[in-house]
């Protein structure tokens, strides 16, 4: 398979720590994040755990590690669905990378997800977050109405 990434952004009219907030916040994440909270310290190497409920029980939807970290710059991390067929080690995980750019207008949000070519179902996992060329843009326009609207 071919180098394949899924990229989206939006601009946000706001400052960078609010977008920040909310993309480690777990207050805010299960309002974007299909009800899913974060769990974790936050630091390089930790684990980072999308947490929810399905049919009334707690669950572990999505897992990864702490790659890079920068607050209010750059959040870069792995990620897998620990409840997949596939097996759930390292050359398996996809890779999230946040990217946040501020100014006068506010801050750019840029979101891209790879590592498709090299993982297990890479390219039905790539076609899931892909989404006929939607990829991450429902998202993103959650976390802007979420924080223009607050």
């Amino acid at each position: 398979m071919t180098e394949k990434k899924v990229i989206s952004s939006v601009r946000i009219q706001t400052q960078a720590d609010r977008v920040w907030e909310a993309l480690v916040d777990p207050e805010y994440t299960r309002l974007y994040m299909f009800g899913c909270e974060t769990v974790s310290d936050w630091l390089p190497g930790s684990e980072l755990l999308w947490r929810g409920t399905y049919e009334g029980n707690p669950m572990v939807f999505v897992k990864g590690r702490i790659l890079e970290i920068e607050p209010g710059i750059l959040l870069r991390y792995t990620v897998i669905d620990p409840n997949a067929a596939y097996p759930d080690i390292p050359e398996n995980h996809l890779r999230v990378t946040y990217e946040l750019e501020s100014d006068e207008s506010g801050t750019l949000l840029k979101v891209t997800q790879d590592g498709f070519e090299t993982v297990a179902d890479g390219e039905k996992r790539y076609q899931d977050v892909y989404n006929n060329g939607e990829g991450w843009d429902p998202i993103l326009k959650t976390i802007k109405e979420l924080l223009e609207t607050a």
